[in-house]
């Protein structure tokens, strides 16, 4: 475990990473807080909540935490959480992971507990500004391939991935905007609350058009893909609209009778390629009428 522990004018600041269940319940057993708090600081995978316990009120936010160019789906895996047990005098924070905006935090000064824990979260939505991006950026290369190449072709399994990866982000965003909600602050820290608040919407709704981006791509890939087996189809039903007769003209003269009048005609061969080539005419014809060709 490491532990950070500094005083502010006002209150004091203890932050522990990676803490060990035993090590936690050590190092708050001062402040009694509830065993399900330690727990549910400690779980992996705990999506964003807000609980308040006598003096305390406890906080579970999401940052993330994944490169965005690494094909995960679960919450687990592309993001981190810290907990946060809030009171008058006391901010304490329980993470597993390191964060690098922690440091930067660290060398600052706060007015009060509220100040500095909207600070901290302030920074984990952030983390979630640069996977919008790269997907934004994903999604418009998609478009490209489809609609400006020839033959521009996407990977279907990646776009999986990007708009999986977009949704989990969506609902975690969604999980803090609720826990933001329910936040009661002082009025001093009114105005810092609600620029988390805007920067979740704004991040929901690139979101939002990332996702609609996603399915409207792979509709078209659809779309163009049963449009080029259509084509194929159409070229082999031209085809065989072609040779069929063709073939049952050959076929009749291929038979091996011996009495077949044609056989023995002295301009036959002649007649039946005259009488093959009007046909392919016709057909032509009647296909360029239809506008088949």
């Amino acid at each position: 475990m490491t532990q950070f522990k500094k005083s502010f004018e006002k209150f004091e600041w203890l932050d522990l990473e990676k803490p060990a269940p035993k090590e936690l319940e050590n190092m708050v057993k001062p402040f009694h807080i509830d065993h399900n708090l330690l727990d549910d600081a400690l779980e992996h995978g705990h999506l964003p909540k807000l609980e308040k316990h006598k003096d305390f009120t406890f906080f579970i936010f999401r940052a993330f935490s994944a490169a965005p160019q690494h094909n995960y789906t679960t919450v687990a895996k592309l993001s981190n959480k810290i907990a946060f047990l809030l009171s008058d005098s006391h901010l304490i924070t329980v993470h597993q992971k390191p964060f690098d905006f922690l440091e930067d935090i660290k060398g600052r000064n706060f007015e009060n507990p509220e100040a500095l824990m909207l600070s901290i979260v302030y920074e984990m939505i952030l983390t979630f500004e640069p996977p919008i991006n790269w997907l934004s950026d994903k999604m418009d290369d998609s478009e490209k391939e489809i609609f400006l190449k020839k033959h521009g072709k996407i990977s279907i399994d990646q776009l999986y991935y990007q708009k999986a990866k977009a949704r989990i982000c969506r609902k975690l965003l969604q999980f803090s905007q609720n826990v933001l909600n329910q936040v009661d602050v002082k009025q001093d820290n009114l105005s810092n609350l609600q620029d988390i608040r805007e920067s979740v919407v704004n991040y929901m709704l690139q979101l939002d058009e990332v996702i609609e981006d996603a399915q409207s791509i792979l509709n078209t890939h659809i779309s163009l893909t049963a449009q080029k087996n259509n084509d194929v189809m159409k070229l082999l039903t031209v085809f065989s609209a072609f040779f069929l007769p063709l073939t049952f003209i050959v076929g009749v003269y291929g038979m091996n009778f011996t009495y077949m009048p044609e056989l023995e005609w002295r301009w036959g061969y002649y007649a039946t390629w005259g009488v093959m080539l009007a046909i392919s005419v016709v057909i032509f014809l009647w296909f360029k009428r239809k506008k088949f060709m």
